[in-house]
């Protein structure tokens, strides 16, 4: 079996697959001042639960855009295997379906990739995924699997709390699709002024990356697909129609993905 760990802004994703399936998945929240000896024996009563053998494990696998805790889950993974972890990083891209802008080897965020990575293998043409997470982030593929450019703006999410922590009389509000853009109470207004705002602004970028994507590679706009994934990729589904695919999973099967090429 192979033990994925995602380490994300908010949330760490611990995910396990046999062979080529997903057999279960967890989220804890990120903690940077918890020691791996915390993080281990968390994961371990998961397991213990599940009735899951740690025995049965072969790998692990560590993607983190968080630095400060790849030490954290380099201990979690001596402890469950008693050898070092696969890390996501430069010294494995050149084994990847996809290429990086030399530019940006040292600076793609490790969940883009594994996005990218898994929409080529799954697609094998042109796409734009776009990560509903702590960040909003937006990764494009070209004709031959290269990463044309990546555009990051703050995530709903993130965008709600600031506006909640930053103002003495605004309300945190519920991520919901209000029933009018005239907001007629607050918690209507803010979330008229965020849904709305963010379904324009991810339609936006969408649209400007296909036209950019036509310049650069005389890509047909028509045929590049768009995947929407991440914790909140579904919120915005109501109102928009710019997605043709939905896929919640599409980081983990990333992992996966690359660990197959990696370990080979």
């Amino acid at each position: 079996m192979l033990l994925i760990f995602d380490i994300g802004n908010t949330n760490v994703k611990v995910a396990l697959f046999e062979s080529d399936k997903l057999l279960q998945q967890w989220r804890i929240t990120t903690d940077k001042n918890r020691t791996g000896d915390e993080y281990f024996a968390i994961i371990n009563v998961l397991f213990k639960d599940y009735n899951l053998d740690i025995k049965q494990i072969s790998n692990v696998v560590v993607s983190s855009v968080v630095p400060q805790l790849i030490g954290a889950f380099v201990i979690v993974t001596q402890r469950f295997l008693n050898k070092e972890p696969l890390i996501i990083c430069p010294d494995i891209y050149h084994k990847l379906p996809v290429t990086i802008p030399p530019t940006a080897v040292h600076e793609i965020g490790t969940d883009l990739l594994c996005d990218a990575v898994e929409a080529w293998e799954t697609y094998h043409q042109p796409c734009i995924v776009v990560d509903f997470g702590t960040a909003l982030s937006f990764v494009a593929v070209g004709n031959k699997g290269n990463i044309l450019g990546v555009a990051i703006a703050p995530g709903i999410g993130t965008a709600i709390k600031s506006l909640f922590s930053n103002t003495a009389q605004l309300p945190s509000v519920p991520l919901e699709i209000p029933t009018s853009s005239l907001g007629i109470n607050t918690t209507m207004s803010i979330q008229s002024g965020i849904m709305f705002g963010y379904k324009g602004l991810v339609e936006s970028v969408i649209n400007q990356m296909k036209a950019d994507m036509q310049k650069q590679e005389n890509i047909n706009p028509e045929s590049v697909i768009t995947i929407a994934t991440g914790g909140l990729s579904n919120v915005l589904m109501p109102i928009t129609k710019i997605f043709d695919k939905f896929d919640k999973a599409l980081t983990l099967n990333g992992l996966h993905t690359i660990a197959k090429y990696a370990l080979k």
